[in-house]
């Protein structure tokens, strides 16, 4: 990316808020379908800008998160409506924005038409009658549009052609029910800081306020809770002490399954934002290395830290390093544990993070597909005898996975796969016939692979 936002941001320094969460959840969408930028990313920095009202940017998040949901749905629509570019492309945030609302029923039709027209009108005065021209035709030629769209495998699936066809090659089975459960809305899943509390104790405190929620079936670390309705974490007992966290039931599978204890010496080696190493300091008394190549994500994993109060600056080291330019931070001692949660293509949590399918190429499987062997061959070399690598990714796609994995094993012969008890295998939540572990997205879980490898 070379080029800032336009769509109404100021530039990379700070963001201008529109009061309207249409006119925000416009730029919002251009800045991800437009210029490229990740939606989490652009979120903080209008959050930490401390100028939208609280209340208008969740709305505006709301509205577009809904739109990167169905974007291949809702640009299929757009250019059928249009037959031609939209010209200025910043018109596309505010015309898929409104056809989410008629599509979705989220307001009557005649507010959702004319609050986008209106919206859209305060920058482009000409486009108005356009605008509105887009949206009544729309209406007008709505159930045409939507048999046109079951014929169209990116505007039924709201997933890339390319996306789809590795799903249907490696999933055969499973495909749709994926594309299904992703295309949902992700639960809201805690943590609860054993350190601190007991999750007993802690459902208690959350049926005092009228917070339902419920234990999941599959949870390793037997911490977790999903909770019935999503709500801000400022509502949650005794999240700014550090009591609870936010993280996804998948995620919270890497902790036990690294098999870290007390007096261990742990590198966590692409560690932001720190949910997995919260939870690893949450379980036992490390001595921890925590890397990111990001120095601005890496102060949120000491935030985290923090607020859990589990910063230890005699136990716990943030390093701001690329991991594998292992000289430039190693000190020489071995680790006995190392979570290698690599980058990828984050295929398995598209639900919680869905500008991640239109940001995505198909050509940038090679790219990360070089980029974890890199990690894993520099990585390797730091483990002691006996110790134990967990090599983790969001990702559904083998070539991150799987095919990365048996890649390694064949060129150590030090390195042997450890098998691990994987509850669900047997109810479709992963690909069981698969040598190594693949969580297979489930109501109550995103998608993650995860392989435990013992240096012999």
């Amino acid at each position: 990316m070379t080029a800032p936002p336009r769509a109404g941001f100021s530039d990379n320094s700070g963001m201008t808020s529109p009061a309207s969460p249409r006119l925000l959840a416009a730029n919002l969408v251009n800045a991800v379908l437009l210029d490229g930028y990740s939606l989490t990313a652009t979120l903080a920095k209008l959050r930490a800008a401390a100028s939208a009202d609280a209340r208008e940017l969740a709305a505006a998040q709301n509205l577009a998160y809904g739109v990167l949901r169905e974007a291949g749905r809702l640009r299929f629509f757009l250019a059928r409506l249009t037959q031609r570019p939209v010209q200025p492309d910043e018109l596309i945030g505010h015309l898929l924005v409104g056809l989410h609302e008629l599509d979705a029923g989220l307001s009557p039709a005649y507010a959702a038409v004319n609050e986008t027209v209106s919206v859209a009108a305060q920058r482009f005065p000409f486009a108005r009658a356009f605008v509105n021209a887009v949206l009544r035709n729309f209406q007008r030629g709505r159930e045409n549009l939507e048999r046109a769209a079951r014929q169209d495998p990116e505007a039924r699936w709201n997933f890339p052609k390319w996306w789809l066809q590795r799903l249907q090659a490696e999933y055969p089975s499973d495909w749709q029910r994926i594309v299904d459960i992703q295309n949902s809305r992700p639960p809201m899943t805690l943590r609860v800081n054993l350190r601190q509390t007991t999750r007993a104790d802690y459902q208690a405190m959350l049926d005092a306020v009228g917070i339902e929620q419920h234990v999941p079936e599959h949870d390793l670390a037997e911490a977790s809770l999903i909770l019935h309705a999503p709500l801000p974490v400022s509502e949650l007992p005794g999240f700014a002490s550090g009591q609870v966290s936010v993280q996804d039931l998948g995620a919270q599978w890497a902790a036990p399954l690294l098999d870290a204890g007390d007096g261990m010496r742990v590198l966590d080696a692409c560690a932001a934002p720190g949910g997995k190493t919260g939870h690893l300091l949450e379980r036992s008394d490390l001595e921890l290395v925590a890397l990111d190549s990001d120095a601005e994500r890496l102060r949120r994993v000491k935030d985290n830290l923090e607020r859990l109060d589990l910063f230890r600056p005699g136990a716990v080291r943030l390093l701001a390093e690329d991991a594998g330019k292992t000289s430039l931070w190693w000190d020489g001692k071995p680790f006995d544990r190392i979570l290698l949660d690599a980058p990828c293509t984050a295929s398995g949590v598209a639900r919680r993070h869905p500008d991640g399918k239109w940001l995505k190429r198909a050509e940038d499987m090679q790219h990360l597909a070089h980029e974890q062997s890199r990690l894993l061959e520099a990585l390797w070399p730091l483990l002691k005898p006996g110790g134990k690598m967990l090599y983790a990714t969001c990702s559904l796609f083998r070539a991150e996975n799987r095919e990365q994995m048996t890649a390694f094993l064949a060129r150590h012969s030090d390195a042997c796969y450890e098998p691990v008890d994987m509850p669900g295998a047997s109810e479709g939540r992963m690909d069981a016939p698969m040598l190594m572990n693949a969580l297979l997205p489930s109501a109550e879980m995103d998608g993650f692979f995860y392989a435990r490898l013992l240096k012999t």
